[in-house]
């Protein structure tokens, strides 16, 4: 896990040195940072993803990588400077604002970066929107992508709506291709993490698959138990390539970033 860690780090630095100094880099107003969890460290953050990629996900410059749940573009923006011209980035989100900056500020000089809405139901985040989750077709041809990734998605999903985006994952992905995505995952460790009252979540309320923080929003924050996840993800036929790595959101000692990071492969055959 350390050298994971330093290796990750070591490219966030490379990559941060390469952008020094370019004073007329546009970053997207401070309301679409927060859509994306704020405008503390938003570069950081989303150098540090590409680095999951990279070094975890084995993500080439010419390959193609799909982003679910894209925001404002804090993944897009440092992979513009990875991604070769023969590599494709695509992403969706349900936030027409984000998506519209997106293409205005990055497709507009990145031809190969391509953006979409995508018209989904969130009591929290979209309560007019007109697909439900379980119903939504990915708007993309089946195995086009090398790499798929999800970061804070499904800590706001419920379990069918899980389940029916892991199969369009593997749908969409090429065969061998990876998958790289973020829970809270329950299993012993952080269940008692939670009960000594060091997690930054609770999870109080249980539900049918799944604890969350809201009863009337049970969307602001999901955690599932971490045997759901390893057995959905079996069914859906992805085979998840172990060790897990785990989060600081529980309160532990050794991890990777907030969330539990999950990194599975579609099989080749």
């Amino acid at each position: 896990m350390k050298r994971v860690i330093q290796s990750i780090k070591q490219r966030v630095n490379r990559a941060s040195a390469a952008t020094e100094g370019s004073s007329g880099e546009v970053l997207p107003p401070e309301d679409l940072q927060m859509y994306v969890g704020g405008t503390h460290q938003f570069k950081e953050i989303g150098d540090l993803i590409v680095g999951f990629l990279v070094d975890l996900c084995e993500l080439q410059p010419g390959d193609a990588v799909l982003d679910v749940g894209c925001g404002s573009g804090r993944v897009a923006m440092p992979l513009t400077r990875y991604l070769n011209h023969e590599g494709r980035y695509a992403g969706f989100d349900i936030s027409q604002e984000a998506i519209t900056w997106c293409q205005e500020n990055i497709s507009e000089s990145h031809p190969n970066f391509d953006f979409k809405v995508a018209d989904i139901y969130n009591s929290l985040y979209k309560p007019n929107g007109q697909y439900q989750s379980s119903e939504f077709r990915f708007p993309y041809p089946d195995a086009s992508f090398d790499v798929v990734f999800l970061t804070s998605v499904f800590t706001h999903m419920l379990p069918p709506d899980v389940h029916h985006y892991l199969d369009e994952i593997v749908r969409v992905l090429k065969p061998g291709g990876r998958c790289l995505s973020s829970y809270f995952l329950l299993n012993g460790e952080s269940s008692a993490l939670i009960k000594k009252r060091k997690a930054t979540f609770s999870f109080e309320h249980q539900r049918e698959g799944y604890k969350t923080v809201d009863t009337e929003h049970p969307e602001q924050a999901i955690a599932f138990p971490e045997a759901f996840v390893m057995d959905l993800h079996e069914k859906c036929g992805l085979a998840i390539l172990e060790p897990l790595r785990y989060g600081s959101w529980c309160g532990r000692k050794d991890y990777l970033t907030f969330q539990d990071v999950v990194l599975a492969v579609k099989p080749a055959s």
